[in-house]
């Protein structure tokens, strides 16, 4: 008996899944995984935590932000004490001027006064309205005024006056400059303030055992009593932490490493790198001893021989030994402290 054999079914493109039916189901099966990971049904991919090798490089990125920062304030901030010590010397030079100047006034006064009491003189109206408005305010008036004196008279009182005018436009330019200064100052303090609080956002994720300290080597070569003290007292200071703006003892930025040792030796330098560059003799890689400066772009240590330096790193690290071509910058110069 012959077997029938049954046609295969073909489906008809009617039948087939429409393109926007296939969307639909997608947008719904995506739908359907979110709600799940939403509600904890489904767990959703891990997200790795930051290796140490990541942080420390964050940490680095933000402490490059923040080290021009640091020296801009510092620059501003010895700008400011110098200005404002020449505002203190130049407001002393002004008290016994200012004293002479009342005394010229009140002997202008005087004589303006018999001008206007006898008529005398081209400007006697001139000299009345002088009077009646008080002293005059500026050298214009006041030598305008001075024309109607004898010539004696004249000198003594213009000298005092000259004087004074050109002692009240410098400390206005000062005063002016320092108010400038202050406004950088705090505006420099403000950036500083948040990129530190995200450098110490990061170092709070860091294991402890990250931050390592390393001991001075044997040392030789040192030029001189002072560099050695310097030399001496810098490696003293090895393991202890960085922090911005400090000079001692107990903690250090890169230019208050280097202004604390050397004033162990007695010899003064600026909390400033840019001001450090020009204290000393500049010498050349091959003279360079230890005791020296050395100098990167924003960043300062003291030389040891053979390539090292201590210095005082970034924030979460602490003063160390380091060869000076393992820093991320590139060496500037030597300078030996006078």
């Amino acid at each position: 008996m012959p077997v029938a054999v049954l046609p295969l079914h073909r489906r008809s493109p009617a039948d087939a899944p429409r393109p926007g039916l296939r969307r639909n189901l997608r947008r719904l099966v995506g739908l359907a995984a979110t709600v799940l990971v939403a509600g904890g049904l489904l767990a959703a991919p891990a997200q790795a935590d930051p290796s140490v090798e990541e942080i420390e490089a964050q940490i680095t990125e933000q402490w490059h932000k923040l080290e021009p920062t640091v020296e801009d304030y510092n620059r501003v901030r010895s700008q400011l004490k110098v200005n404002r010590e020449k505002a203190k010397k130049l407001e002393k030079r002004m008290q016994p001027l200012a004293l002479q100047s009342e005394l010229a006034m009140g002997r202008i006064n005087t004589i303006a006064a018999k001008y206007y009491m006898t008529g005398t003189g081209s400007s006697t109206a001139y000299v009345g309205s002088l009077l009646a408005s008080g002293k005059p305010g500026r050298l214009a008036e006041q030598m305008a005024l001075l024309d109607h004196l004898a010539a004696g008279e004249r000198d003594e009182i213009s000298k005092v006056l000259a004087t004074l005018e050109r002692y009240t436009d410098k400390k206005k330019e000062l005063d002016d400059l320092i108010a400038t200064q202050d406004k950088q100052q705090k505006h420099l303090a403000s950036s500083k303030k948040q990129i530190n609080a995200e450098i110490k956002r990061l170092q709070a994720s860091l294991p402890k055992s990250v931050v390592k300290a390393q001991g001075c080597p044997t040392i030789t070569g040192v030029l001189s009593d002072k560099a050695n003290t310097a030399v001496a007292t810098a490696c003293a200071q090895v393991g202890k932490p960085y922090v911005w703006g400090a000079t001692g003892p107990s903690s250090f930025d890169c230019s208050g490493l280097t202004q604390y040792a050397w004033g162990a030796a007695g010899v003064y330098l600026t909390h400033y790198t840019g001001s450090q560059w020009n204290e000393g003799r500049h010498v050349s890689h091959d003279d360079a001893r230890p005791g020296d400066l050395v100098f990167f772009p924003d960043h300062v240590g003291i030389y040891i021989g053979n390539d090292q330096m201590v210095h005082a790193p970034q924030p979460g690290q602490s003063v160390g030994v380091a060869s000076i071509y393992n820093v991320g910058k590139p060496v500037t110069g030597f300078v030996r402290p006078a």
